[in-house]
């Protein structure tokens, strides 16, 4: 996959991130992951069209979820995900790829995403067509999110 594909989705992450939770992030090395394989027990999944086709897949555990949550509701400490929690994170999730998409037009890359589907189990697998997914650890001092985007022309 080639860098100018997956350098907006790294930097819309980080920028979105930081902004709706003042928390600061940092990016780990990018990694090749087979199809298929584990994610994380909380997963926010959008689909891409357009020029490249694919998913990207932000990926963390409950305890980050609920934190970025927390952040997000103007720091008040939720302790389980309710529906709107939920919502927030599926919004999260829209606004990271709607930016990415806006700085793959701004490169000349033509994309559309779609409406993100959040899903929440143990011992979840991830199978992408064949497709090999560039994994990214994006963390903090305590824990990490998973960002893994899988795209072919």
């Amino acid at each position: 996959m080639k860098a100018e594909y997956i350098n907006p989705f790294i930097k819309a992450s980080t920028e979105i991130l930081t902004q709706m939770t003042q928390i600061k992030f940092q990016v780990g090395k990018p990694t090749l992951k087979p199809s298929p394989h584990n994610a994380n027990n909380i997963i926010i999944l959008i689909g891409i069209t357009g020029d490249i086709k694919g998913q990207a897949m932000l990926s963390f555990d409950e305890t980050m979820a609920l934190s970025i949550v927390s952040k997000m509701m103007g720091e008040t400490q939720v302790q389980e995900l309710d529906e709107i929690g939920k919502s927030a994170l599926a919004e999260l999730g829209n606004m990271i790829l709607g930016n990415s998409a806006t700085l793959l037009f701004n490169s000349g890359i033509k994309v559309d995403i779609t409406p993100p589907t959040l899903m929440i189990g143990d011992n979840v697998t991830i199978s992408t067509d064949q497709l090999e997914a560039i994994n990214v650890p994006i963390h903090t001092e305590s824990s990490k999110i998973d960002l893994n985007v899988f795209v072919k022309e």
